[in-house]
């Protein structure tokens, strides 16, 4: 890849002053403002692959304020590439200038594909994939929201070294390449916690495809109704840790994990002296996207 990472620095979260454990956050999202967190580390080996086979096209799939949508656009734009987004919605066609993450990608080169959320369900058939290759001839194809082998392989190299003295690793799950790279990159005495920001337990297995170990346990309370789904207490939680640890969280996502980390810490699922780690995978492009939403809904705006 061409911008060169340093190890993530793993900051310590404020806790209340009577709290048993300490947490950190690994600050992943510092490492690029649109290809950060677990989204370079998915794309990392994709791109690498895609350029040795000299594919100079990249095609994926998400919705409208798809963080995968924004990391592949500008993950394009870096390397040269095409990109291509097969987006959720055909509704979005004449609403790419008012979304957030649409505008962004379409700055940054990409083509767009609307379909209706009816065939969107097809995205992964051996037709609809024929169908595209037909109309945009070669691409490298990556799977909404990244996740395949190689981004496994990416992720697997969040963990560093100094990372073996945590007891806890926490992250959010979205399509489950993220933890799996954790799982496979962990220690025999860490246990590795996911937060699903979708309702139900379908994770368990798309992540066991990939995670070598079992040293993994998935939390599906805290997903605050599904996929997007957020509520004025989130986004109370959201603004005081921004202002008590200087960190902006995404609402999808780590938002939800760590909010789901502060009830756990209260409810003692940590024994005393546990240390716990928490990746930060990114996705703060989605704030806007979201904050439009909140306000329609006269809801608190995140900070």
């Amino acid at each position: 890849m061409i911008f060169q990472l340093e190890n993530s620095v793993n900051q310590r979260v404020k806790l209340p002053d009577n709290s048993t454990v300490e947490l950190y956050l690994k600050r992943e999202d510092a490492i690029h403002d649109f290809v950060s967190g677990n989204k370079y580390r998915k794309l990392k080996y994709n791109i690498l692959e895609a350029q040795g086979l000299g594919c100079k096209t990249l095609l994926t799939f998400g919705g409208a304020y798809s963080n995968h949508i924004a990391a592949v656009a500008s993950a394009g734009q870096i390397y040269g590439l095409k990109t291509i987004g097969v987006i959720r919605g055909e509704e979005l066609i004449d609403k790419i200038d008012s979304n957030a993450t649409l505008s962004y990608a379409k700055a940054c080169g990409m083509q767009f594909k609307f379909v209706s959320r009816e065939a969107y369900r097809n995205k992964t058939s051996t037709d609809f994939i024929n169908s595209l290759k037909e109309e945009f001839k070669e691409f490298y194809n990556i799977p909404e929201g990244g996740t395949n082998t190689l981004a496994v392989k990416g992720c697997e190299e969040i963990l560093t070294a100094e990372d073996a003295s945590f007891d806890y690793i926490c992250c959010a799950a979205g399509t489950g390449g993220t933890i799996s790279g954790l799982i496979n990159a962990s220690k025999s005495n860490q246990q590795i916690l996911g937060f699903p920001a979708l309702k139900g337990d379908f994770l368990q297995e798309d992540i066991s495809k990939f995670a070598t170990k079992t040293n993994w346990e998935l939390i599906l309370k805290y997903h605050f109704g599904g996929y997007a789904k957020i509520n004025s207490e989130l986004v109370s939680f959201i603004n005081q840790f921004k202002l008590e640890n200087n960190i902006a969280l995404d609402p999808v996502y780590t938002g939800k994990m760590l909010y789901g980390i502060f009830d756990l810490i209260e409810k003692g699922k940590f024994p005393k002296g546990s240390k716990i780690l928490a990746i930060h995978t990114g996705g703060l492009q989605g704030i806007k996207g979201m904050n439009v939403n909140l306000k329609k809904k006269n809801l608190p705006l995140i900070e």
